[in-house]
């Protein structure tokens, strides 16, 4: 398993985390699958304070997500860069959905998950767009990338989203992204290289994912909204409002909202 596919485990390990606290966001999957792979992460990988950002992260997608299938019942949903992640079962649905990630990381989620009628795992680099021709011709796609931006390139990601909106006639996408400022300081500071990442990329700003895509910026969202930030208490609450979701951190990650 490359670098790239090994930081599917530090996701994995927050959730688990926060879930046997008790805070944040409830993922019995999570705590099942660490209890089994038990990866041996380290240094800043394992921070705590990571995982609490892993599992608010985690939350606002799955807020999100949430909101979308009310608003559009019938949709296609698409995770890519799916990892070990449960979204398929943490967000209630009954709509065709498809779990995109690397072929050996689909192979490792095999072991956890079972494909269904409606539920489906794909295995392709998302740098080769061609698994998007496997997708049905649905009205309505809602595509969620999270922590996945950071390892394609500008340009990689906007054939990816260009492929996604030729195919789908309308489509909603949440993704996050480093900025700039952010990928040249992971190669001083970042938890994935823990797990040996020495390669990043930003995005200036939420038009770079417009330009030849046929997406229209819609918002920015917070990662860290208050009131999950409010599931800490005391010391912790004050270090993590202050290091995580202060002034820096919103200069390091951003959370945009697309639709066609």
């Amino acid at each position: 398993m490359n670098s790239v596919n090994k930081t599917m485990y530090i996701p994995l390990y927050g959730k688990a985390l926060v879930s046997k606290k008790g805070i944040i966001l409830q993922d019995k999957k999570a705590e099942e699958i660490w209890d089994k792979v038990q990866f041996p992460l380290k240094g800043k990988s394992k921070s705590k304070w990571l995982a609490y950002y892993m599992g608010m992260r985690s939350a606002v997608f799955d807020e999100w997500l949430g909101k979308q299938l009310e608003n559009h019942p019938n949709s296609v949903v698409l995770h890519l860069g799916c990892g070990l992640d449960s979204r398929i079962l943490r967000v209630p649905n009954d709509t065709m959905w498809y779990d995109v990630d690397f072929a050996n990381v689909i192979e490792e989620r095999k072991l956890h998950y079972q494909e269904t009628d409606l539920y489906y795992m794909i295995a392709s680099d998302l740098a080769d767009t061609t698994f998007v021709d496997s997708m049905p011709t649905a009205e309505h796609a809602i595509v969620v990338m999270e922590g996945v931006s950071m390892y394609l390139t500008n340009e990689q990601l906007q054939q990816l989203l260009a492929k996604l909106c030729n195919h789908f006639e309308k489509l909603s996408l949440l993704v996050d992204c480093y900025t700039p400022f952010a990928a040249k300081m992971s190669k001083i500071k970042n938890p994935v290289k823990d797990v040996g990442v020495n390669k990043v990329y930003g995005v200036k700003n939420a038009q770079v994912l417009e330009c030849g895509t046929k997406l229209t910026f819609v918002a920015e969202h917070n990662i860290t909204p208050s009131h999950l930030i409010d599931h800490l208490k005391g010391g912790e609450k004050f270090v993590f409002k202050t290091l995580y979701a202060g002034k820096t951190s919103k200069k390091l990650y951003k959370l945009y909202e697309y639709i066609k």
